[in-house]
C-alpha cells in the first residue's frame, strides 16, 4: 500500500513538472542570460528579495528558465584543482548543466550534456578524478561520463556536450555514489528484476574512462539510496573495511563490500512509523547516521522528521534520536559538513541544522533558506538537493521549478 501511494505522489510530482514547461519561459538563442540572473541579495529582516530566509544570504540565482528543461533534480559541485574555480553540475529533466560560480557576481551558464536516452525527472550525479558520473530513471541511459576538465575551454557558452563514455552495465538507476577514497562507483535503484533485484551495481572507476562492472549486492534489495565509505568509526571490528549503507524503502542495510565478489550483510535496521526510508549521511566521525524518511510527513503527519541512529556498533545499530523540524514539510536530500547538517526540505527550502550536541541528543535548527515561499505544506515541490563542500563556503541549492541558488552563510 505505502508503494502504491508513493507512486501516486511521485505521478502528482511529475504531472505538476509537466505544468512548468508551459508556465516558465525558455530562453531562445541570443537572449541575454545574465539579464535573467537575480544577483546578490542579503537576507534582512528575514528576508533575501521574496524568499524567507535566516542566516543565509543569496548570491545569485539562475532560473529555470536559462537551462530550456521542465524541471530540476540533483545537484553537486567540482572545484579544479588547477584553476581553482568553482562549478556547479546541475541534473535536468533533459540532461545535466554546467555553470561556472566563482564569480557570483558573473555565473556563467556553461552549456549542458544531454539525456542519454529519454527525458526522465531523476537524475543523478557524483564526480571522482575531475570526471562526473551521471545516471538517470530514463530507460536504457547507463551512466555517462564527463570530463571536467573540458569547461576550462568553452569559449562560446552555453555549448551542448557529448559524453566522453557511457557505461551501459545496467540500463536506468536512480542514483549513483562514490566512495572516493576506493575508486567504485555503486549505482542503486536499478530494474528491480535485474541481476541485483535494484540493490548495488559495483563499478571500478579508478580509471574514468573505463568504467568496469566487478559485482553487486542485491541480498538487501532495492536500495534507493545509499552511502558508501572506508570505515574509520568507532566499531574496532570493521577498521579499514569498506560499509555500504543502504536506504531500502522500508529499512536500512549496512553491509562490508569490502570483498566486491563476496558482499556480506552486516545488520539490517527497522524503525517506527516506516513511510519510505529514503536517504541518509554519516556525521564525520562515523558514529551516527542521519536518515530522512521521505513518506513519514504524509503517511503520519509528523513535521519534517529526521532519525539519528548510533552506529557505534555496526552489529547492533540503535535509534539514538528523532529530530521534529520547524515545518510539516517533507524532507528529501541530506548532508553532513562539520557539525552542520544540510538538509534539502522540499517545500521548506533548505534547513541547517546544528548538530554539534548529538551525543546528548541536542539538534537545533541554526539558520535557514526558503526557495518556495507560498507554502511549507509536505508536498513535492521546492528544494530537491543541496550541495555544501565547496571550500569557498557557497552551498549551491536545487529547486525543481525556482532553479539555482547559490548561497552563502551571512
Amino acid at each position: 500500500m505505502k508503494k502504491l501511494l508513493f507512486l501516486v505522489l511521485v505521478l502528482v510530482m511529475s504531472c505538476s513538472k509537466k505544468e512548468s514547461l508551459f508556465t516558465e519561459s525558455p530562453l531562445d538563442e541570443g537572449d541575454d542570460i545574465n539579464s535573467s540572473i537575480l544577483k546578490r541579495t542579503p537576507c534582512e529582516n528575514g528576508m533575501a528579495s521574496i524568499y524567507p530566509c535566516n542566516g543565509y544570504d543569496l548570491l545569485a540565482k539562475l532560473p529555470l528558465s536559462i537551462f530550456n528543461a521542465a524541471s530540476i533534480n540533483d545537484v553537486w559541485g567540482w572545484t579544479d584543482d588547477i584553476t581553482a574555480k568553482e562549478y556547479v553540475v546541475l541534473g535536468l529533466d533533459n540532461g545535466t548543466a554546467f555553470v561556472d560560480i566563482t564569480d557570483t557576481e558573473n555565473v556563467v551558464y556553461l552549456g549542458k550534456l544531454p539525456t542519454a536516452t529519454i527525458v526522465s525527472s531523476w537524475r543523478d550525479v557524483k564526480v571522482y578524478q575531475n570526471h562526473a558520473f551521471i545516471v538517470s530513471e530514463a530507460a536504457n541511459h547507463g551512466m555517462q561520463v564527463f570530463d571536467l576538465t573540458r569547461l576550462r575551454n568553452v569559449t562560446n557558452p552555453p555549448e551542448v556536450f557529448n559524453a566522453d563514455t557511457r557505461y551501459t552495465g545496467f540500463g536506468n538507476a536512480h542514483n549513483v555514489v562514490i566512495n572516493e577514497a576506493t575508486g567504485f562507483a555503486y549505482a542503486v535503484g536499478t530494474a528491480r528484476n535485474d541481476a541485483f533485484d535494484g540493490g548495488a551495481h559495483f563499478i571500478n572507476i579508478q580509471t574514468p574512462k573505463n568504467p568496469t562492472a566487478e559485482g553487486g549486492y542485491g541480498a538487501g534489495g532495492y536500495s534507493h539510496d545509499a552511502q558508501v565509505v572506508t570505515y574509520n568509526g568507532p566499531d574496532v571490528d570493521y577498521l579499514g573495511k569498506e560499509i555500504y549503507i543502504g536506504a531500502n524503502e522500508n529499512r536500512v542495510v549496512i553491509a562490508d563490500v569490502t570483498d566486491k565478489m563476496n558482499p556480506v550483510e552486516i545488520a539490517s535496521i527497522n524503525y517506527s512509523n516506516i513511510g519510505y526510508t529514503h536517504q541518509g549521511w554519516f556525521t564525520e566521525g562515523q558514529q551516527y547516521f542521519i536518515l530522512g524518511d521521505e513518506l513519514d510527513e504524509t503517511d503520519f503527519g509528523f513535521k519534517s522528521r529526521t532519525l539519528i541512529f548510533d552506529f557505534s556498533d555496526l552489529d547492533n545499530p540503535v535509534l539514538h534520536h528523532t529530530y521534529l523540524g520547524e515545518t510539516s514539510a517533507i524532507d528529501h536530500n541530506g548532508y553532513v559538513k562539520g557539525d552542520e547538517f544540510y538538509l534539502a526540505n522540499y517545500t521548506a527550502g533548505i534547513r541547517v541544522l546544528d548538530i554539534s550536541g548529538i551525543d546528548g541528543k541536542v539538534i537545533t535548527e541554526k539558520g535557514f533558506f526558503d526557495t518556495h515561499p507560498s507554502t511549507n505544506t509536505a508536498s513535492f515541490d521546492g528544494v530537491w538537493s543541496v550541495y555544501p563542500y565547496f571550500s569557498s563556503e557557497k552551498i549551491v541549492v536545487s529547486d525543481i521549478k525556482e532553479g539555482l541558488f547559490i548561497l552563502k552563510k551571512s
